[in-house]
C-alpha cells in the first residue's frame, strides 16, 4: 500500500484497532506515524523495543504497605492518562520476553492492571526480509494487528520532501528525474550502501550543516566534499548520478510554478537572474493568452512581478494591456496599477 492511502486508512481506524506496518528500512515508517499523529491531533510516544528489556515496559518492583507491586514506567502512565499514539518500533528485533510484554498491551490494552486511555492508539513497525536480524513474531501477536505491507511511491516521498526546507528543490528534482535512485529495490549485498528515502534526508541535512547545500551552488562547480559525503549515505552509483545532476543543473520554471504554486516556488524563483525572470514573464503572458486567470493566480503573478526590477514591472503591465483581455487587465490593474503609476511618475525613463 502506498503511504498516502496508508495514512488515510489508519487515521480513520477506531482507536482500539492496533496497526502493524511492514516494510524495508529507510522508507520512513516512524515519520509516517508522526504524520498520522498530526492528522488525528495526538502526540506520539515513540519506543524502540529492540533496545528495551522487560523492566523497561512493565516497570520495576516496589514495596507498598508490605505488598510488592510493579511501578509502571512514565511513558505507559502517560498513555493511560491521556490519548496518545503509542508507537512500538522494531518490535520484531525485540526479545521474546519484551514481545510478550507488548502482547498484553496490544491484546488487552492494559498492563499489570493499568488500562490505556480509551482514545490511545497502539501502532508498531517492523523491518522484514532475510537481510535483517530479527526475531519471528508470535502469530497470535501478529493477528491482533491490522497489518499492511508498505510500498511507498516516489510521489509519496516528493509530497513529503517538497514541504521541507531541509531537503531542497535540487534533491527533489533529482529524485523526480531519476526515481530509481530513491530506493534500491534489487537484492542487497551485505555491507554495501544503498539509497533509501531516509538516507536522502540525512544527506540533505548533512550537506546543509556543512555549508554545501545543493540549492546554493547547483549548475556551478561542485564543492570537493559533496561526492564523498554522498557516497556514505546513498552509495557510489547514486552519488555519481547525483553529482552529475547537480553539476549540470539548470533551474527552469513554468508559468504554473508562479500562478499555482507561488508560495512553494518563490524562494527558488527569487534566486534566478533577470534574464530568467523575463523569460518567466513571457511564459505567464503566453499562458494568460490561452487561459482565463483566476483572482488567486493574478495575485500570485503580481507577487512575482513585484520581486522584479521597476523596468520589468512596467514591461509586464504593458504586455498585459496588449492582450486586450479586459478581465485580466482589470484584475492586474487592481494588483499593480498604483505601483506602475508611481514608477512611471518618479522615473526619468518614462
Amino acid at each position: 500500500m502506498d503511504i498516502k492511502t496508508f495514512v488515510q486508512v489508519v487515521s480513520a481506524l477506531p482507536p482500539n484497532i492496533s496497526v502493524l506496518a511492514k516494510g524495508p528500512t529507510g522508507i520512513g515508517k516512524s515519520h509516517i506515524f508522526h504524520q498520522i499523529g498530526e492528522n488525528v491531533g495526538m502526540p506520539v510516544v515513540d519506543r524502540r523495543l529492540s533496545q528495551m528489556t522487560e523492566g523497561d515496559i512493565i516497570g520495576l518492583p516496589e514495596l507498598v504497605d508490605g505488598v510488592t507491586r510493579f511501578a509502571p514506567v512514565d511513558w505507559f502512565v502517560r498513555a493511560c492518562n491521556e490519548p496518545v499514539i503509542l508507537f512500538f518500533d522494531e518490535i520484531n528485533r525485540a526479545t521474546i520476553e519484551v514481545q510478550q510484554c507488548a502482547f498484553q498491551i496490544v491484546l488487552d490494552r492494559e498492563l499489570n492492571g493499568h488500562k490505556l486511555h480509551a482514545k490511545t492508539r497502539v501502532y508498531a513497525a517492523v523491518n522484514e526480509g532475510s537481510e535483517y536480524q530479527v526475531t519471528d513474531m508470535d502469530p497470535a501477536l501478529v493477528r491482533r494487528f491490522w497489518t499492511m505491507e508498505l510500498e511507498p511511491t516516489t510521489e509519496d516521498w516528493l509530497t513529503w520532501a517538497e514541504n521541507r526546507s531541509d531537503i531542497g528543490s535540487v534533491i527533489c528534482d533529482f529524485i523526480r528525474s531519476t526515481p530509481s535512485h530513491l530506493r534500491y529495490t534489487g537484492e542487497l549485498e551485505p555491507g554495501k550502501i544503498y539509497p533509501n528515502p531516509a538516507s536522502w534526508h540525512r544527506l540533505a541535512t548533512s550537506l546543509k550543516f556543512a555549508g554545501i547545500f545543493p540549492d546554493d551552488f547547483a549548475g556551478k562547480s561542485l564543492p570537493d566534499l559533496l561526492y564523498p559525503m554522498a557516497t556514505g549515505f546513498v552509495g557510489v552509483e547514486a552519488s555519481v548520478s547525483f553529482s552529475d545532476f547537480v553539476r549540470n543543473y539548470e533551474t527552469k520554471f513554468c508559468a504554473e510554478d508562479v500562478l499555482n504554486d507561488w508560495t512553494k516556488s518563490k524562494r527558488n524563483i527569487g534566486k534566478i537572474t533577470n534574464d530568467k525572470k523575463n523569460e518567466l514573464i513571457e511564459k505567464i503572458i503566453a499562458y494568460s493568452n490561452i487561459n482565463e486567470l483566476g483572482v488567486k493566480q493574478v495575485h500570485n503573478a503580481s507577487a512575482f512581478v513585484k520581486t522584479c526590477s521597476e523596468e520589468m514591472i512596467v514591461n509586464f503591465f504593458n504586455l498585459v494591456m496588449e492582450t486586450k483581455n479586459i478581465d485580466h487587465i482589470r484584475k492586474f490593474h487592481k494588483e499593480l496599477g498604483r505601483l506602475v503609476t508611481e514608477i512611471v511618475n518618479t522615473s526619468d525613463k518614462y
